[in-house]
């Protein structure tokens, strides 16, 4: 059995559609304390952060629903999924210069280093993926 199974460690938290984005940052805040990232790798932890951010406004905004947050860390790979009732899949647009909207996708193209999205019986997941930075102890 692969070792990296064993230490996987995993959180999920429903973000009802009245909850402020401020409170899933500060959720995904406390659990990267837990496993180092925000000590560690702080660059890479503020990146998570602002992807989390992003998910959660477009699940709200453009889901007409709850988010229902999901991190896991198995000692390789950082996962962040986001499920909503929408099952339209994101798709980056260009961004309008005079609009402030618009952008989610593509700052979360830029800043994980995979993501995708998956129609769900129910809505949609989109997952983003962080690794640490590849200087960094694990």
């Amino acid at each position: 059995m692969d070792n990296r199974s064993m230490r996987a460690v995993g959180w999920a938290r429903s973000l009802p559609l009245n909850s402020q984005v401020k409170t899933a940052r500060d959720w995904a805040r406390a659990h990267l304390n837990e496993v180092g990232w925000t000590s560690r790798h702080p660059d890479t932890a503020d990146d998570v952060l602002l992807v989390v951010s992003e998910l959660v406004t477009n699940a709200h905004l453009h889901g007409h629903s709850a988010a229902q947050l999901v991190m896991s860390w198995d000692s390789q790979c950082l996962h962040i999924a986001v499920h909503d009732a929408s099952p339209e899949l994101p798709t980056p647009r260009e961004p309008e210069e005079l609009r402030p909207s618009g952008r989610g996708i593509l700052i979360m193209e830029a800043l994980a280093d995979h993501w995708e999205a998956r129609r769900c019986p129910h809505g949609k997941t989109v997952i983003a993926c962080f690794q640490p930075p590849a200087d960094s102890e694990h």
